[in-house]
């Protein structure tokens, strides 16, 4: 067999032949953060197994109105849970939003399917754009057509963070989603809300006040409530 005939061979035994060894490394790695797995030789095989499927991610999400609407569902993981589990994939998390995630009173759900609505804060009169009244129009259904929206369970935040990349953040014109679940007191008995951000360097969940009278200045703030 010829040099040439036989390069050409091994050009069609590995597919990768061409292919920078730094642009594998990315590969790799990005494998281990969508699966979850710190290997790398485990995550390589679940997707030569077809234990995992590599697919093009849909769109999760439609606006209407001004008003974000998207669906997630529970999966009963706890607080520490999510923390390890984020983690994994990249997702920085605040000091305070662990401290909310390891409080009794984050109580996850398995099985629940959360309808959810994103309001923008645009929707809003810059002195309205405070927590007791965005709630009072969510509540009220102002935005929705007289649907009225609910107060959350805190994981939706967890679960909106799984779903949703900074750069569907940003398709959104959002830079911040803030799940408006009852507040739950951090580490220093604040009282704090998860909130979904995008911190233009890497995924990020972090907790914001959550008082009745806390103000909300960013005009690329999104307020999350479910039906």
């Amino acid at each position: 067999m010829s040099t040439k005939n036989k390069s050409a061979d091994e050009g069609k035994l590995f597919a990768i032949a061409g292919t920078p060894v730094g642009e594998l490394n990315a590969l790799v790695k990005n494998i281990m953060r969508q699966t979850g797995v710190p290997d790398a030789n485990e995550a390589v095989r679940l997707v030569n197994s077809g234990e995992w499927i590599v697919s093009k991610p849909m769109c999760c999400w439609r606006e209407q109105d001004g008003v974000i609407y998207m669906t997630v569902t529970s999966n009963g993981r706890t607080g520490p849970q999510w923390i390890k589990y984020l983690k994994g994939k990249g997702i920085v998390i605040g000091d305070y939003a662990k401290s909310v995630l390891h409080s009794k009173d984050f109580k996850p759900t398995r099985g629940v399917t959360y309808e959810i609505a994103i309001l923008k804060s645009g929707l809003f009169a810059e002195k309205d754009c405070i927590s007791c009244k965005i709630r009072f129009g969510a509540e009220g259904g102002i935005f929705t057509k007289s649907r009225k929206l609910h107060t959350p369970n805190a994981e939706i935040a967890c679960l909106i963070r799984e779903v949703v990349s900074d750069k569907m953040l940003e398709d959104m014109c959002l830079w911040r989603i803030v799940a408006m679940h009852e507040p739950i007191k951090d580490c220093n008995d604040n009282l704090r809300l998860i909130s979904v951000v995008g911190t233009g360097v890497s995924r990020g969940l972090s907790a914001v006040p959550g008082n009745p009278d806390s103000k909300w200045n960013y005009r690329e703030d999104g307020f999350a409530f479910v039906f």
